[in-house]
């Protein structure tokens, strides 16, 4: 019988925890072990440590019983549970022809019947001191492949037609994990190479996202699962944010919620700090989230005013759609012809704009949304956004800026880089970079109440836009932000890379930022901000992150 069946050593122990009087875990010499190397004497052999846990639990092995602590039991019972915790070291990728010159880890982490599978890059500064960030990418449904080669990671694929051989990578010099430790996490299950053990485990949606990510830091049931911030100790005083962008920056703010929530577990027990992370929650500083989705009352709604903002509609068409819709183009009644005869006129407008970046050249998509037109759809005609995050239906051309989607599901579709990163044989029929078959119930409708409350809680936020996405455009952004009633305290002003405007910021009470990332000379920025601005993108996160102004 496995050892976490034992339920009466586990009550024996929530007995001891509520004891108030009792030291436990009080003094951690080391962390070297799945505890550190408990102090003998934390909980003695006088009082509790006399129990006969022989009789209390009998299917701990009698040698493991004999003259041990409660703390040496502990560290037993977790190093017998059912989730093993399996990562390793990342020398060398094929596809880079020379040794990597940052630490890569990756690794899968159990939660309950999830497998999650994650890639870890710790920062090339001072990874001790330095943030630790989860980086949550696109989706829902979309791998973290995504985050690392296009966005903020030390690689970045050379954009070379496709000859047959392994795509090939040059370096970032924009990385964040320059001053930052990244975890990126391929999230929900379903997504890039986490799997689960059970058909029930696909099943999932905006709560049950959020939970899985937070169970992955850091579980309520202690006895029963290794959490990524318990097998990585070193890290646990880090400062943590969480972060995402598009879909996955609806899910962040949900995640930080938790964890806050989560403090108040267990307040009078005295702790070391690996059991405070473990019990308590964790040192969660903040969230920032890139052109996230938030909800349709903000995020589609603001597409009509943001067409005509930047001159892709005209001021008539604009001013008959806002009046014969009364501004509302999410839910529109099907008996309501005038506002379908706006709305299929402004369809008509933007069909050919590029939807990740307006200014950018209309490509053939790596992805096949679905056709949406108003007789068949009650709100606005347009693809939403997490319609557009798909599987591949077609390959891009080369010579576009999605030609890099095509090279990443070549690389990682390859066999020798699925061993090289350690991927589990039979875990995953095909790696696919967006799984549209995800079975994904939307159940949150908005998260403006999440970011609400923790600007409440003082957490720090920095939330940032792309300016000329249409998918998740700033204009709804901004406006869910304004709704949240906070103070301003420095007003709407331009930020500078290299004595040039990068964008325009603006920041309110308790900590939260708001930022834009504008057209530049060649290109501005897009629905992944990063991806279209690196440079600019990583001076605003250095800046914020370092609590120094934009």
């Amino acid at each position: 019988m496995k050892i976490q069946e034992c339920a009466e050593f586990k009550a024996l122990v929530q007995s001891l925890m509520d004891n108030k009087d009792l030291e436990f875990f009080e003094e951690v010499k080391g962390s070297e072990g799945m505890l550190g190397n408990l102090n003998d004497n934390a909980i003695s052999k006088e009082g509790a440590g006399e129990k006969n846990f022989s009789s209390i639990c009998p299917y701990i092995p009698e040698s493991v019983l004999n003259n041990r602590t409660v703390g040496e039991i502990l560290v037993f019972f977790r190093a017998n549970s059912e989730h093993v915790v399996s990562f390793s070291d990342i020398r060398s990728l094929p596809g880079f022809f020379a040794s990597l010159p940052f630490k890569l880890e990756t690794g899968y982490i159990g939660v309950g019947d999830l497998e999650f599978f994650y890639y870890f890059i710790q920062s090339e500064r001072d990874p001790s001191k330095d943030p630790l960030i989860l980086w949550l990418t696109r989706g829902p449904g979309c791998s973290a492949l995504s985050g690392l080669f296009f966005e903020i990671a030390p690689l970045q694929f050379n954009m070379v037609e496709y000859n047959g051989s392994l795509p090939t990578f040059a370096l970032n010099p924009y990385s964040w994990t320059k001053v930052a430790n990244i975890i990126f996490l391929d999230a929900p299950v379903g997504t890039g190479f986490s799997y689960s053990t059970t058909l029930q485990g696909f099943e999932t949606g905006d709560k049950r996202f959020a939970n899985d990510v937070y169970n992955f830091l850091r579980k309520n049931d202690f006895f029963l699962s290794v959490q990524w911030l318990q097998s990585h100790p070193k890290f646990i005083t880090n400062s943590l944010y969480i972060a995402g962008d598009s879909y996955a920056g609806k899910i962040v703010p949900i995640i930080v919620h938790a964890i806050s929530d989560g403090k108040s577990v267990l307040p009078h027990f005295k702790l070391n700090v690996l059991a405070y992370i473990v019990f308590n929650g964790t040192n969660v500083t903040g969230y920032l989230v890139g052109n996230p989705a938030t909800g349709l009352k903000y995020d589609d709604n603001s597409k009509i005013p943001f067409y005509n903002r930047m001159a892709l509609i005209s001021d008539e068409l604009y001013e008959s759609a806002k009046r014969n819709c009364k501004e509302e183009y999410v839910e529109v009644e099907m008996s309501n012809v005038i506002c379908a005869k706006d709305l299929q006129a402004i369809s008509e407008c933007i069909a050919h704009i590029n939807k990740p970046h307006i200014l950018e050249p209309e490509c053939p998509s790596d992805f096949d949304p679905p056709d949406s037109s108003v007789n068949e759809r009650k709100y606005f005609l347009e693809t939403r956004e997490e319609d557009c995050l798909q599987a591949p239906a077609e390959y891009p051309k080369f010579g576009c800026r999605n030609y890099n989607t095509y090279l990443c599901k070549i690389w990682a579709s390859d066999d020798s880089v699925q061993q090289a990163l350690g991927i589990r044989k039979g875990t995953i029929r095909e790696w696919i970079r967006c799984n549209e078959s995800l079975l994904y119930d939307k159940d949150v409708g908005s998260v403006v109440d999440y970011h609400l409350s923790l600007n409440t809680k003082g957490y720090r936020a920095l939330i940032y836009s792309g300016d000329h996405d249409r998918l998740v455009p700033y204009v709804g952004t901004e406006s869910w932000i304004k709704s949240l009633n906070l103070s301003v305290v420095d007003d709407w002003r331009p930020w500078f890379v290299d004595d040039q405007v990068a964008g325009y910021s603006r920041e309110y009470g308790n900590n939260l930022t708001f930022a834009t990332v504008k057209c530049g000379v060649l290109q501005g920025g897009g629905h992944t901000a990063p991806e279209f601005k690196p440079k600019e993108c990583f001076v605003m996160f250095n800046r914020w992150i370092s609590k120094k102004s934009l």
